[in-house]
């Protein structure tokens, strides 16, 4: 069981990987009439299908673990022990050739971090293999298999959360929504703004749409009222996919939302 849980975690990585790949080809294709941002939010979904499909293979792993608690069966720790070697190979290699990039790129840092604890798992399993092997008591074999489940769920939960989150529409982390409208608000010329929405179009692109109240009294040129903020958030909160409606009073249709 512990190496069924090791594994189960591993083929969800494979799987990860795959899914990644086809997800990143998938958002370079065109928009078209259809699909007029393109198939970015399939990265999303990604994500959210490997934490999903994870968690469900973890949780059967769990359930089998459990009953093996109070049924007892043999097993060879010997082999248990030699398979996990093989699977330490196998992630310390992948997680040597992520090892390079992982200084400066924060994505290549988060795949070096998963191999490498991937490598610390598998030799959790040896070493359970090591003990049923000197010591007999098999229970080990389930005890281990759910240390490592219960590990898997705490490293997934967190890719769970937020690839949901983004699925949902919600502004991505490390974007402070009121630190946006202060900055917008700070711009010369707009006395308010309403109806700002952020959300993500990717797992690394980021939109947004706002109306901007314009102040009659302080006539600035509407071209470079939108060329300012969007260079604002650009540089400031890395959005380059911004849409601005600029009004000099709030329009009806703002009665639902109040004006900043």
């Amino acid at each position: 069981m512990s190496l069924l849980a090791d594994a189960g975690h591993n083929l969800s990585d494979v799987l990860g990987l795959a899914g990644a790949w086809l997800a990143q080809v998938l958002a370079t294709r065109p928009s078209s009439a259809r699909f007029t941002y393109g198939l970015r939010r399939s990265t999303i979904l990604s994500a959210l299908a490997n934490a999903t499909i994870l968690l469900l293979v973890t949780g059967g792993i769990v359930w089998e673990s459990v009953l093996r608690l109070f049924s007892h069966q043999t097993v060879q720790g010997e082999v248990i022990s030699w398979v996990a070697l093989v699977g330490i190979a196998v992630n310390a290699v992948t997680a040597l050739l992520f090892m390079k990039g992982a200084s400066s790129d924060l994505n290549i840092r988060g795949a070096f971090m998963h191999m490498a604890a991937d490598a610390v798992m598998a030799f959790s399993v040896v070493i359970a293999g090591l003990l049923i092997a000197f010591t007999g008591y098999t229970i080990i074999d389930p005890i281990m298999s759910l240390i490592v489940s219960v590990s898997i769920v705490i490293g997934t939960w967190s890719l769970l959360r937020s690839s949901l989150n983004l699925a949902l529409d919600a502004v991505p982390a490390g974007i402070d929504p009121d630190a946006v409208q202060a900055a917008l608000l700070s711009l010369d010329g707009v006395s308010g703004l309403h109806h700002l929405h952020i959300w993500a179009m990717s797992t690394t692109e980021t939109a947004l749409t706002v109306h901007l109240v314009c102040d009659p009294t302080k006539p600035v040129s509407t071209d470079l009222v939108i060329a300012r903020a969007a260079e604002l958030i650009r540089t400031r909160f890395d959005i380059a996919h911004p849409t601005f409606q600029l009004e000099t009073r709030p329009s009806v249709c703002d009665t639902h939302q109040p004006c900043c």
